[in-house]
C-alpha cells in the first residue's frame, strides 16, 4: 500500500512514469528486511532478458521507417479515395486510416499524433468543428490497439505468457467492428449537426479504387504477410519485427524510392527516443511486478473475486471497469505491464480465455487514454490542434458511448473475437 501511495504521489507531482515506478518499487526493498536492495536491481535487469521483447523496438523502428518511406502517404490517398465522398468526409478517412495504420505504426498515440498533424486542419476546413475533428482523430486511434502489430498486444503476450500470434489474429475482427461502429457514429453526428457539410467529392469507380489499391499494395500486404508468417511458424514475433524493418527499408528504397539515407538516420533517431522511453518503463515495471508477485497480490485478488462471484461475465466487466479507471490516470504501456500479471490469473480462474481478455484489455486501456482527466492521446491531439479540452469532451461523448457499446458486444459474445484464432489455430 505504501508503494502504491508513493507512486500516485510522484505521478501527481509530474515526475516521469519510469522514475515514479523505479522510486516506488525500490522503496519497498528499502523498507523490507527480508529482501536486499540488490534483488530489485537484479529484477530490473532480468526484465530486459527476454527474446520476445525484441519485437517492441523492431516494430517501433519499422513504423518510423514506413512513415518516411511513402507508405503512410499512399495509405492516406487510398483512404481518402474510399470514403471521402460519404457525409463526414475526412472524419471517415481518419477512421479508415487508423485501421490501415494499425499494421504500420502499432501505436495509438503515434497514430493519433500523425493524423492530427496531417488531417486536423483539412477536417476543420471541410466544415467540421475543431472539437469534433480532435475527438474523432483521438478515438479512432483505438483501432490500432488491436490491429496487428499492436505494441500493447506484444507486451500483454510477453507479460501474461499468452500467444502473440493468436493475439494478432484475434485483433482483426474487433478492429473492423470498431471501424464500422465509429463510421456509423460519424455519419449520424454529421447528418445531425453539420447538415450542410459536404466532402465535395464524387463516389469513386471500381477502376479508381483498384488503381489506388495497386499503388499502395505493398503497404496493404504488410499486415497479411505478418500474420501468415507468424501463424505458420516462419517467424517468431521478434523475427517478424526484424523482417518488418527490412521490408519497410526495401519498399522505401527500391519500390517507392522515397526513402533516403538521411531519412533512415532520422527514423533511427526517432526510434531511439521512443524505444528508450518504453524500455525504461519496462525495466522499472519489472521491479514493481516482482513486488506484486512476492506479495501474492494476483492470488489474493483471484481468491477475493471468485469468492464474490464465479460468473465469468461479471468478472470480465469488473476487470474492464478497473482498466477504464486506471487507463484514465496512467499511460497504456504502464497499465499493461503492471496489471497483466495481476488480472490474467483472475480471469483464467473463472474460465475466461486470456486471448479474448487481452484484446478487450488493450481496447479499454487505450480508450482510457482518450478521456479526461489525464488521457495522453486526448492531450496529444488537443495540443497539436490547439483544441480546448472542453470542446473536445463536448464532441467526443457520442464516440465514447459507441466504443463502450462495441466493447460490451465483444465481451458478451466471445466468438466475435475468438472465431479467427480458433479457426487458424
Amino acid at each position: 500500500m505504501m508503494m502504491l501511495m508513493l507512486f500516485l504521489l510522484l505521478l501527481l507531482l509530474g515526475m516521469p512514469l519510469a522514475f515514479c515506478l523505479l522510486i516506488a518499487g525500490f522503496s519497498y526493498f528499502a523498507m523490507a528486511d527480508s529482501l536486499p536492495l540488490m534483488v530489485g536491481v537484479q529484477r530490473m535487469v532480468a526484465s530486459s532478458q527476454n527474446f520476445p521483447l525484441l519485437a517492441v523496438p523492431f516494430f517501433i523502428l519499422a513504423g518510423h521507417v514506413m512513415n518516411h518511406s511513402g507508405i503512410t502517404e499512399r495509405l492516406i490517398r487510398f483512404s481518402n479515395l474510399l470514403v471521402a465522398w460519404i457525409a463526414g468526409g475526412l472524419a471517415h478517412v481518419t477512421i479508415i486510416l487508423s485501421a490501415l495504420m494499425g499494421g504500420v505504426s502499432g501505436s495509438a498515440i503515434a497514430d493519433a499524433a500523425m493524423q492530427a498533424r496531417i488531417l486536423g486542419q483539412p477536417m476543420q476546413d471541410s466544415g467540421l468543428s475543431r472539437g469534433f475533428s480532435a475527438a474523432i482523430i483521438a478515438v479512432s486511434a483505438l483501432i490500432t490497439a488491436c490491429i496487428p502489430p499492436s505494441i500493447g498486444l506484444i507486451l500483454y503476450g510477453y507479460v501474461g505468457n499468452v500467444s502473440i500470434g493468436q493475439l494478432f489474429i484475434a485483433g482483426i475482427v474487433p478492429g473492423i467492428l470498431l471501424m464500422f461502429i465509429l463510421m456509423f457514429t460519424v455519419y449520424r453526428q454529421v447528418k445531425r449537426h453539420y447538415p450542410n457539410q459536404a466532402a465535395g467529392q464524387k463516389r469513386p469507380g471500381g477502376r479508381e479504387i483498384l488503381r489506388s489499391m495497386n499503388d499502395c499494395k505493398w503497404a496493404l500486404l504488410f499486415p497479411v504477410i505478418l500474420i501468415v508468417t507468424i501463424r505458420f511458424g516462419i517467424f517468431t514475433p521478434s523475427e517478424a519485427g526484424a523482417f518488418a524493418v527490412i521490408y519497410a527499408c526495401a519498399i522505401g528504397l527500391f519500390v517507392y524510392r522515397d526513402l533516403h539515407w538521411q531519412t533512415i538516420v532520422t527514423s533511427l533517431k526517432d526510434s531511439v527516443n521512443d524505444i528508450g522511453m518504453i524500455m525504461l518503463i519496462i525495466l522499472a515495471s519489472g521491479v514493481v511486478g516482482y513486488v506484486v508477485a512476492y506479495e501474492q497480490l494476483p492470488v489474493s485478488l483471484a481468491q477475493s473475486v471468485t469468492a464474490l462471484t464465479e460468473q465469468p461475465l461479471l468478472v470480465m466487466f469488473t476487470c474492464l471497469l478497473l482498466l477504464l479507471f486506471v487507463g484514465m490516470l496512467m499511460e497504456g504501456t504502464v497499465t499493461v505491464l503492471l496489471l497483466t500479471p495481476i488480472l490474467v490469473p483472475v480471469i483464467e480462474a473463472v474460465g475466461i480465455d486470456p486471448v479474448h481478455f487481452g484484446i478487450l484489455m488493450m481496447i479499454m486501456v487505450t480508450f482510457g487514454g482518450t478521456t479526461p482527466p489525464v488521457g495522453i492521446a486526448m492531450y496529444t491531439v488537443c495540443n497539436i490542434m490547439k483544441c480546448p479540452t472542453d470542446s473536445y469532451v463536448k464532441d467526443a461523448w457520442p464516440f465514447f458511448i459507441a466504443v463502450l457499446i462495441a466493447i460490451t458486444i465483444m465481451a458478451v459474445f466471445p466468438p466475435l473475437v475468438m472465431f479467427l484464432p480458433h479457426l487458424l489455430y
